[in-house]
């Protein structure tokens, strides 16, 4: 089943694109990463996605028809801005947000206090938001948003201002959301995250998409990459693309850092060194990560635009 489906969508305001000729779909269980540099068009195509705003042009449906506030039901969203009620406790917050997605009082009593007691905030659970540290305030926003047991759930930039401890509490419950049955959408600038738990990636740059895929296929969009120390200059070695020598601790040897031709694998450098009996006294092969993809892609952020 489609849970979300994009199909050409554009966002103009005024003179600017926010989002231009957007189009990708999410089968239900996956967890995408929503990847790109601040101003590449993340916030807006979610806050599409919520219908709280409409598309320039270009077409959206969200869980089998277009999006309407009606299915919030069915969604859970965590906004990278807080979006709570200062002065209302814990608990209060969350009963509040589950029957704004239809749940009876009773219902959303229970399902809060057990997001409240997994997540470590039941003694404070009637302490106003406003007294909050950040990390306890976005553990409030993650249970507002779950407290429906979504299935879409839309996180924008869920790790934002935590602590590693809390980090790696926001990742579990990711994890557990999915294996519930929410199908997540994700919205982040920061790979490790991206690298421990999506099942895809989106990554936008400019407004546009560059690249829709696993983690693996976007790493193989790279060059291998190789560190050796040698005596000579490995430049005409067979695959070699491009050999930046640099200074190496021992003497009469240099380090140089190689980035191979497309196609071309360390190993198979490795072997051309026995063959033309290259003298070598270190090698070490580096593998593309998402980070380096991330760069080649995306490119740095834009001073304007979400």
């Amino acid at each position: 089943m489609k849970v979300l489906s994009l199909d050409g969508v554009t966002r103009r305001f005024a003179d600017f694109v926010a989002v231009r000729d957007l189009s990708f779909s999410i089968d239900s269980g996956h967890v995408v990463g929503f990847l790109g540099p601040n101003g590449a068009g993340k916030t807006t195509t979610l806050r599409m996605i919520l219908d709280i705003l409409r598309p320039s042009w270009g077409t959206i449906e969200v869980l089998g028809g277009p999006p309407r506030r009606e299915k919030a039901a069915e969604i859970g969203f965590l906004p990278e801005e807080r979006g709570l009620y200062p002065g209302m406790s814990i608990l209060q917050t969350v009963v509040y947000f589950g029957q704004l997605k239809g749940l009876s009082r009773s219902a959303a009593r229970g399902a809060a206090m057990r997001l409240i007691e997994r997540f470590g905030l039941a003694e404070f659970r009637d302490r106003p938001v406003d007294r909050l540290s950040k990390g306890m305030a976005q553990k409030v926003q993650l249970a507002t948003a779950l407290v429906n047991s979504p299935k879409l759930l839309l996180l924008d930039e869920p790790f934002s201002g935590l602590d590693p401890a809390n980090q790696v509490v926001m990742q579990d419950e990711i994890l557990a959301a999915s294996k519930a049955g929410s199908t997540i959408l994700f919205s982040t600038h920061v790979m490790e995250h991206a690298e421990r738990l999506c099942t895809r990636l989106l990554i936008l740059a400019h407004g546009q998409k560059v690249f829709d895929g696993s983690q693996e296929g976007a790493k193989a969009m790279l060059p291998a990459r190789v560190r050796l120390r040698a005596r000579s200059d490995p430049s005409r070695l067979p695959g070699v693309a491009r050999a930046e020598p640099m200074p190496a601790l021992e003497q009469g040897w240099t380090d140089w850092h190689i980035v191979l031709k497309p196609g071309a694998a360390p190993g198979d450098l490795l072997q051309a060194c026995v063959q033309t009996s290259f003298v070598l006294r270190d090698f070490e092969a580096h593998s593309a990560t998402l980070h380096d993809v991330f760069l080649h892609l995306a490119g740095p952020p834009l001073e304007a635009g979400r």
